[in-house]
């Protein structure tokens, strides 16, 4: 059984990662829009999230490429922005979410179309990436790009223990990226195309085929 040292413990595994040209929301301060506690905060959202979905008696684990700046950087929840941050652990049963960052909430086109999915979903859902900070181009905070071979393997342990404590019933990879990761690691996952540019209608697909959803999530806000 899965206690909450154990759980602090992962934070803290993923808090000590470093590389060069990423943030790591769960230590790290942006200058533009954290406050001194916006680490704490994220970790706390994880930890809740992480302790909702070890407690389910089925969870799915829904895998992407890295975090996004407009979504897991600033929350700390995978796959999931500010707009969002509070329906999704009220569906899981982690309420205590807090926005982290200052100023207006932020949306990400991805948070809201999976997001929007999970809403039609009766089974808990935990959400990763391969690389579990976030990458961005030199120079350019605010920019996102693909992890490098060597930061998907100082992260690997974190996948590793997530598929040993979940009660997983499926693996779905978001993304060529994604699948090919999991792939590498001798995880087997259901490929998902991912919901970004013009693949909304495809990710949809294959996520009320596993579910047995009835309608697909059509985005309704302009987030850009």
């Amino acid at each position: 059984m899965t206690s909450h040292t154990d759980i602090a413990g992962f934070v803290s595994s993923v808090a000590s990662l470093r590389s060069r040209n990423s943030f790591n929301p769960y230590s790290d301060v942006c200058d533009q829009v954290d406050t001194e506690r916006s680490p704490q905060i994220r970790c706390s959202n994880l930890a809740s999230v992480l302790d909702a979905c070890i407690s389910a008696e089925r969870c799915s684990l829904w895998i992407g490429r890295d975090l996004g700046y407009r979504g897991g950087r600033r929350t700390g929840v995978p796959l999931t922005d500010e707009i969002f941050l509070q329906d999704y652990g009220a569906a899981i049963g982690a309420r205590n979410l807090q926005k982290a960052t200052r100023g207006p909430a932020m949306a990400e086109r991805t948070a809201h179309v999976v997001q929007g999915l999970l809403r039609q979903i009766k089974t808990s859902v935990f959400m990763w990436n391969v690389f579990p900070l976030h990458p961005y181009e030199e120079a350019d905070p605010f920019t996102n790009r693909k992890h490098t071979a060597q930061e998907r393997e100082m992260s690997r342990f974190a996948i590793d223990w997530l598929v040993n404590r979940l009660s997983i019933d499926v693996v779905i990879a978001i993304g060529r990226d994604a699948e090919l990761a999991l792939a590498e690691m001798g995880i087997t996952a259901v490929s998902a195309r991912h919901p970004s540019y013009g693949g909304q209608r495809d990710f949809a697909r294959v996520i009320q085929n596993i579910y047995e959803t009835t309608q697909a999530a059509e985005p309704q806000l302009t987030l850009f």
